[in-house]
């Protein structure tokens, strides 16, 4: 009986110390399974117009503040290249790009998705150093949430119960896809 109080002590007490780190894990999983979807980082943005260069404008920066000035970025040049009939504008948070003999061109912003650029940061281990090692304690504490989980409950629905169906059929659904997507 003790045993069965010290289990679930350890396994209520890890679940509230990692609420967290579980919330930022799965929402942040989630996002990074849909990537293909969409973008979980970034927002990016792309608008066309047409820019009327005025004749006579020499190519180059005077050019490309022409442009800029034209659709409201001109605070935001940082520096330019140019390529045959063709002008890419770095601004801040974005690209710009025109075609210099017909002025039409799109602007590209790109900006830090709210929330989720946060969390995948996280998630992708990117700070390192005390994170890597908080990571790895999570990780070990998902170890011992799952065997502690197994244990919380007695009676009918206990894992010698119901119990062992959930768990074996938890494990045998990543082997099988495992299987299907090794040998497909």
């Amino acid at each position: 009986m003790k045993l069965r109080r010290i289990n679930r002590a350890v396994h209520r007490d890890l679940g509230y110390f990692f609420f967290g780190m579980c919330i930022i894990y799965g929402v942040s999983g989630i996002a990074l399974n849909h990537r293909h979807d969409w973008n979980p980082n970034y927002i990016i943005q792309q608008e066309d117009f047409h820019a009327t260069i005025p004749p006579g404008t020499q190519a180059g920066k005077a050019m490309a503040m022409v442009i800029l000035e034209e659709i409201g970025e001109q605070e935001n040049y940082k520096t330019h290249l140019e390529s045959g009939q063709n002008m890419r504008i770095f601004i801040d948070g974005g690209t710009v790009n025109v075609n210099m003999q017909t002025g039409a061109g799109n602007v590209e912003t790109i900006r830090k998705r709210p929330v989720f650029n946060q969390i995948n940061f996280l998630h992708y281990n990117t700070p390192r150093k005390l994170w890597t090692w908080f990571s790895d304690l999570f990780a070990v504490g998902l170890i011992i949430l799952a065997f502690t989980g197994l244990f919380v409950l007695k009676g009918k629905n206990g894992f010698t119960k119901r119990g062992v169906y959930f768990t074996t059929t938890g494990i045998l659904i990543p082997l099988l896809l495992l299987y299907l997507y090794l040998n497909g």
